[in-house]
């Protein structure tokens, strides 16, 4: 694999870079209304963005719901870029951030059909099945070693 750099992103130089993927994955490739994806939270929010080979394509963000509990979201990667393992770093990434911060839990909606990319980073189901988006979720929480 080519050299793949995951960092925080630096806003706002970086966040037209970020709304592209995110438009590109979650309302081209899934439909997702505008309204939804760009709720109005991610000035509040900290940011990843992953480069290959110098281009952007991936990113998540982090949300801080109280000093002790993140939301990590967003999560996406650009398809062109899937099968890398670059989700799965995205993750990692995040994690050690927040671990940096003595977070104490981290929780997902997590697509159903990437749910094992979660569990094989140590997130546990939390209820049931739910709709967001018109898509298929899972709520998954993970308590974070600092």
């Amino acid at each position: 694999m080519s050299d793949v750099i995951i960092r925080v992103a630096k806003i706002p130089e970086e966040f037209p870079a970020i709304a592209s993927i995110r438009k590109t994955v979650f309302q081209k490739e899934q439909g997702v209304e505008t309204a939804l994806e760009f709720d109005g939270k991610d000035d509040i929010c900290e940011h990843l963005i992953a480069y290959l080979d110098a281009q952007a394509i991936g990113t998540a963000r982090i949300r801080y719901l109280d000093e002790k509990t993140v939301k990590i979201e967003r999560l996406a990667v650009l398809s062109i870029a899937r099968g890398q393992g670059i989700g799965q770093k995205l993750m990692e990434k995040a994690l050690e951030i927040i671990a940096e911060k003595n977070i104490i839990e981290a929780v997902v909606h997590a697509q159903t059909y990437i749910q094992p990319l979660y569990q094989k980073l140590g997130f546990i189901q939390v209820g049931d099945v739910f709709e967001e988006a018109g898509i298929s979720h899972i709520e998954m929480k993970k308590k974070v070693q600092f």
